[in-house]
């Protein structure tokens, strides 16, 4: 779930890559008779050391594939315009999509059907059977690479819970506890205590997340592909009430009311934030994409209450429908290089740590594994000695999220949904007597006319 932030690509290695970016056409073969493959790189705004450790590990591909020509392209996956990019012909070949849009793809054509070249390679058993189920249709055929998964976290100024007199080895464990720091934060530096993502579909997927904390969710699946809203919980309620407090009663809650993934990174990165919550994979983004300081940075789990769970998801590597047999075999190979083999083998997981870290990109940020914890925490051993996040900053939650109940995000019109609730968010951040009860209610009736669509 993220949002752009523009600023200037500064360096040669960048400059050549955005230059090629326009020149670069829609896959197939070129004048060398190479197989030109555009894939997806990162977000527009991502520092000139992100570019330099890709330009290298591109030259590590076509070293080992000299027949395939890779171009990347900026690329970010927004929830309002995705569908635009798709329907436009603009995305390029090899692209990402988080697993809360890959069931509406694949049912609507929109993927390529990518089975028995995951077969071929012997993946299908390795990957987690949940998270696999999230990229396979009602017939069993698979529709992309699960490549990376998260579980929401509490993420945390460890710099301003010291100036305020809190103990950053200590974060709160209960949503009472996260109440009574921001409150402490906000008074003692005049920052916001704790932040909140409120539009471009980040307001509904935040709400969703604090209600699945608070033992409730959005959306039952009725498992014959039909879905009942649910959004007028005491979960739900419970995490707005949240929100009602620290704005209109403790004034925690700073005054941009209109915050995305991008912005609400670009705030917390500068210091402006003391608590919010995110995936716990955006630590990665935060020093590539908005310069965090890392002595800054605090993470722990998201509190949970009767018994609730922690919101999961991730995204899938996928091929664009419109590539030809050429293009699809040369992509399917790059998704195997450059995503899946460093999780699953040694030497590839070295190369592109040390690769990552030799360029100053982040190394050991905490994920959920899409394969087995096994596999995961040996692919850890392989690579020690490249880690460079503060993973002893990030202790609470890497002990603490194997003790959680991991909980996938609703499938039913996930993304519409989300921009739904992005407006009751809105509604109880801006007005101090909005009626809680009545916003949800409505919310409920307007979900289910479009999940019966």
């Amino acid at each position: 779930m993220k949002s752009p932030r523009t600023v200037a690509i500064a360096g040669l290695a960048a400059f050549a890559m955005v230059g090629a970016l326009a020149a670069c056409s829609a896959g197939g073969g070129d004048d060398s008779g190479k197989t030109e493959l555009r894939v997806a790189t990162f977000p527009p705004g991502a520092d000139e050391a992100a570019y330099t450790a890709f330009a290298d590990q591109e030259k590590q591909f076509e070293k080992e594939h000299p027949d395939i020509d890779i171009i990347g392209v900026e690329y970010e996956w927004e929830g309002p315009t995705f569908a635009v990019q798709l329907a436009g012909g603009s995305l390029p070949d090899v692209f990402t999509v988080p697993f809360t849009d890959s069931k509406t793809l694949l049912e609507n054509g929109q993927l390529t059907d990518l089975t028995d070249e995951i077969e071929e390679l012997g993946y299908t058993d390795k990957f987690n059977p949940i998270i696999l189920n999230e990229v396979t249709d009602a017939d069993g055929r698979i529709f992309g690479f699960p490549r990376q998964a998260y579980a929401m976290g509490l993420h945390y100024n460890r710099t301003l819970f010291e100036a305020a007199g809190l103990d950053p080895e200590n974060p709160p464990t209960t949503w009472d506890e996260v109440r009574e720091a921001a409150k402490t934060i906000s008074e003692k530096t005049g920052k916001a205590g704790f932040m909140e993502m409120t539009q471009n579909n980040t307001g509904g997927w935040q709400l969703t997340a604090a209600t699945v904390a608070r033992g409730g969710a959005i959306q039952e699946d009725n498992g014959d592909g039909t879905y009942t809203s649910t959004i007028a919980n005491d979960g739900t309620k419970s995490a707005l009430q949240f929100l009602h407090d620290l704005r209109w009663e403790d004034d925690s809650l700073g005054s941009n009311m209109l915050l995305d993934w991008g912005t609400i990174n670009q705030e917390f990165a500068a210091g402006n934030i003391g608590m919010y919550s995110s995936g716990s994979d955006v630590y990665t983004a935060l020093v590539r994409d908005f310069s965090l300081n890392p002595d800054d940075y605090g993470l722990t789990v998201v509190p949970v209450e009767n018994g609730g769970g922690t919101l999961g998801g991730g995204d899938i590597a996928v091929v664009s429908p419109t590539v030809d047999d050429e293009t699809k075999a040369a992509a399917v190979t790059w998704i195997d290089w450059y995503y899946m083999q460093k999780l699953l083998d040694e030497d590839a997981a070295v190369l592109d740590a040390k690769t990552l870290s030799e360029s100053d990109q982040a190394v050991g940020t905490p994920v959920l594994p899409v394969l087995d914890r096994e596999t995961y925490e040996e692919s850890l051993t392989w690579i020690e000695p490249y880690i460079n996040v503060p993973r002893d900053q990030m202790t609470p939650f890497i002990e603490g999220v194997w003790d959680q109940t991991p909980v996938g995000e609703p499938k039913g019109k996930t993304q519409e949904v989300y921009a739904l609730l992005d407006t009751v968010v809105q509604a109880v951040l801006t007005d101090e007597n909005a009626d809680i009860d009545a916003l949800l209610e409505k919310a409920d009736v307007d979900a289910q006319a479009l999940l019966d669509q």
